[in-house]
């Protein structure tokens, strides 16, 4: 059982330096109450908050991706569902394929209601799988920490090549400091 009080009290800090709206306290409840019945290694829990205070603007609330993915082909409507599947969520969900096939595995309709990822439960559901199994990139949290490999910085293949790596490995840091 994560102690709360000392977690927030310890990510007031850093990473969030000094204060936090209750959007982000609320977040950062959503995926502890979603990780809680877990026993996987606790630097994964960092890493995806870490991601997670990365991908969403440092709000920790699933968002939608600015811009609504103008420019890139996830933007365009597709021609059979009429939906546009750009980023949401606490990881930015994108492609077609990608909702489909984490909709499949969560048992949640995101090909027909891609909003459906914005929700904190379905999006820290997105995320825990997709991060752990490798469902984004082809490459998963066990890979860059088991007992023998602990790399928050290549961690960020799991979402988006090296963009970023070190911000949010020092974000992931800062993360497991206030978990352990």
């Amino acid at each position: 059982m994560i102690n709360r009080e000392t977690f927030f009290q310890k990510v007031r800090v850093h990473p969030f330096g000094g204060t936090m709206s209750q959007g982000q306290v609320d977040g950062c409840n959503a995926i502890l109450d979603a990780w809680e019945p877990s026993t996987a290694d606790i630097r994964w829990l960092a890493y995806m908050l870490a991601t997670a205070k990365w991908e969403t603007a440092h709000t920790m609330k699933p968002i939608e991706e600015y811009g609504h993915g103008a420019g890139h082909p996830y933007g365009e409507p597709d021609p059979e569902t009429g939906q546009t599947y750009y980023g949401r969520g606490y990881v930015q969900l994108t492609w077609k394929a990608n909702y489909e096939k984490l909709g499949g595995i969560l048992g949640v309709d995101l090909l027909h209601d891609p909003a459906l990822a914005l929700d904190p439960d379905v999006a820290s559901r997105v995320m825990f799988k997709g991060m752990e199994e490798g469902l984004f990139t082809g490459v998963g949290l066990p890979r860059y920490f088991n007992p023998s490999t602990n790399d928050p910085i290549n961690a960020r293949r799991i979402i988006n090549g090296t963009d970023h790596a070190a911000e949010i490995a020092n974000i992931h840091n800062a993360f497991l400091a206030a978990l352990i």
